[in-house]
């Protein structure tokens, strides 16, 4: 009789969580699109359950032209209404004007930083996937050294909802830390990922 797979916690039984923790969570990110995505979602997060989120995602990229910085940078006042009245996804003011901020600061950044967006955030670790050897979920902190430093940057630069409790949540997503629980089937696969990832940050 085969075992059923151990996993981490915090999914549930919801197939969606589950479907994204053993898909996607963890798993090193270095396309730098992706990158300002998530850093989007993860700020849309702020005083909201990660599953909320989830299950608005697929609404967020359809309202956001599929989160290409390119297009939301040149936002003006009838696309923020257009997101405003967009019922698919969360309404808030603060968070739209952050996420369209957001694309402007991404576009100076591919611009002028070497190794563009993804170096800026992949630097924090010196390019490589931090892995943790947690054995419960409560051994692991909301925010760590590396997320307040990364936090303190991207505000600097401009950036909003970027708190390092934020951040760490967004590390934690695209695999810069492993913090899957060691029992968890996924801390052994994101691992071995890290050792070989499919890409790698330029200029590192």
């Amino acid at each position: 009789m085969n075992q059923p797979l151990v996993r981490c916690p915090w999914p549930g039984v919801d197939p969606l969580y589950v479907a994204y923790h053993d898909g996607e969570w963890g798993v090193p990110e270095f396309d730098a699109r992706a990158l300002y995505e998530k850093l989007v979602l993860d700020g849309f997060q702020a005083g909201l359950s990660w599953i909320t989120i989830l299950r608005k995602r697929e609404n967020f990229r359809v309202a956001f032209e599929g989160f290409q910085p390119e297009k939301i940078a040149r936002y003006g006042k009838r696309e923020r209404d257009r997101l405003l009245a967009n019922e698919g996804i969360v309404r808030s003011p603060a968070k739209i004007d952050a996420a369209i901020k957001g694309a402007r600061l991404w576009l100076e950044i591919e611009a002028k930083e070497p190794g563009g967006f993804t170096h800026f955030i992949w630097k924090h670790v010196d390019g490589r996937p931090q892995v943790n050897h947690h054995r419960t979920i409560k051994s692991i902190k909301p925010k760590t050294a590396m997320s307040e430093k990364l936090a303190k940057e991207l505000k600097q630069r401009g950036f909003n909802f970027c708190g390092p409790v934020i951040v760490y949540a967004f590390a934690q997503a695209i695999g810069m830390v492993n913090d899957h629980i060691v029992s968890c089937h996924r801390h052994a696969e994101c691992e071995r990922i890290a050792q070989s990832p499919p890409s790698s940050p330029r200029s590192l």
